[in-house]
């Protein structure tokens, strides 16, 4: 198990070189066993001796307590005098961060597996200067808030009651930089890279971890994925539960009409709303009051569409909408839990940025960028990463109660079976 100096004691910033030999020499005592357990899962991926060596120092670095986790403080955590051999690493050196990323997503299931887990989806982006790094443009970005230069990212992320943290990462490459192949070379794109959507980096992603065996119960996800049909359409020929955040302007069929959401959530009877719990807050449990309403369609009987619906309790004009395709029966508790997860993946953002220097990074090249963030994602869900911290804390939050109501169209409390089982572990879940 890896244990961190605290940062308040050990910030290396302006410290003298005894406090920075302390740091160093922590850091090693706590990372040798640990570095010798995961070798034994990634080892076979680094031929040379060399650079499995500066993947563990290039580890070691994230995980140190360093404000900046930059190529030089990295360089100067680990004890070398220059970054030559870290930038090697991220570069030109010889291993395939994909294979390595197959790794991570078999250590957290490992660790996490559950069947109530989440498949939560979710884009972030990296603010850049300049025009050089691979996919960099002005675009919006979510962490901004508003459009900015730089790059984005499409993330996978596992959720369970054990736990949170990311198994899979993908660029996303603008439409404008496809059509500049001499641009692309010199931030060493692929020669066969095409053009990709979000939500379809999303479904890549979302195919592989289910062709690998990940158990789900959900998937979550915001309106980039909610809206796109494809998205939709695939998750159900697998008859794969999901709960997508959807714009209140979507349209559903409703008495052979089709409604906006917005239109529809105004003609839910009142004592078809419930409140429940979205699942534990920083603080304290996050309340709403939620309806569900079923979709007509040609979907067989033990398949269920429909839209979930989450007001405010101070404002009842704030109201979220989400698309729903499940096993029947389906409790509305559940789609409460589904929905509320989706702030596992904004906790790990937080957490990876802040604490692994996910966004840390001065490569350009495509090759740099897939490496580095590889990197950090085990950085983040290894032994007292981050997300180990976030799994202590999520453990002494007190359980979340749901209250008990009346039957609906997606009832509160179900029958005795799957899906009541299915239900029980996720009240657990912060």
């Amino acid at each position: 198990m890896i244990t961190h100096p605290s940062k308040a004691s050990n910030d290396t910033r302006g410290c003298p070189d005894a406090t920075l030999l302390h740091v160093q020499t922590a850091l090693t005592t706590v990372w040798d066993g640990a570095w010798s357990q995961l070798l034994e899962r990634v080892g076979v991926h680094f031929s040379r001796s060399d650079v499995r060596t500066h993947t563990g120092a290039y580890l070691k670095g994230l995980l140190s307590p360093v404000d900046r986790k930059n190529g030089w403080q990295l360089a100067e955590v680990v004890g070398d005098q220059i970054p030559y051999a870290l930038q090697h690493l991220l570069g030109r050196a010889r291993w395939d961060a994909d294979a390595v990323r197959d790794d991570l997503r078999g250590y957290v299931v490992d660790h996490l597996g559950d069947p109530s887990g989440m498949l939560v989806i979710d884009e972030t982006g990296f603010l850049k200067k300049g025009t050089h790094s691979a996919g960099v443009q002005r675009q919006y970005s979510g962490m901004a808030g508003r459009i900015e230069n730089s790059q984005v990212g499409v993330f996978l992320a596992y959720a369970t009651p054990h736990g949170h943290t990311f198994i899979n990462r993908a660029l996303y490459l603008p439409a404008s930089w496809l059509d500049d192949r001499g641009r692309c070379e010199r931030a060493g794109i692929p020669a066969d890279a095409t053009f990709a959507t979000k939500p379809q980096l999303a479904l890549q992603m979302l195919k592989r971890a289910l062709d690998a065996g990940v158990t789900a119960a959900w998937v979550v996800g915001d309106e980039v994925y909610g809206q796109d049909s494809k998205v939709r359409r695939w998750l159900e020929e697998r008859r794969q539960p999901y709960v997508l955040a959807v714009s209140s302007q979507h349209r559903i069929w409703r008495d052979f009409r089709r409604l906006k959401l917005s239109e529809l959530v105004d003609q839910i009877p009142a004592k078809e709303w419930h409140r429940l719990s979205a699942g534990n807050g920083s603080k304290e449990p996050r309340w709403y009051d939620w309806a569900y309403a079923c979709c007509e369609g040609p979907e067989p009987k033990s398949w269920q569409c429909g839209i979930l619906f989450r007001r405010s309790v101070t404002d009842p004009s704030d109201v979220t909408y989400y698309v729903v395709g499940a096993i029947a029966p389906i409790l509305l508790r559940a789609l409460a839990c589904a929905a509320g997860s989706r702030w596992t993946i904004e906790e790990s953002f937080e957490s990876a940025k802040g604490d692994v220097g996910l966004d840390h990074y001065e490569v350009r090249s495509w090759t740099g960028w897939y490496r580095h963030v590889t990197l950090a994602l085990w950085a983040h869900a290894l032994p007292d990463g981050p997300a180990s911290r976030c799994r202590r804390r999520s453990a002494e939050k007190k359980k979340v109660r749901f209250t008990r109501s009346r039957r609906s169209a997606a009832p509160v409390d179900g029958p005795r079976g799957p899906t009541s089982a299915l239900v029980a572990p996720l009240e657990r879940a912060s």
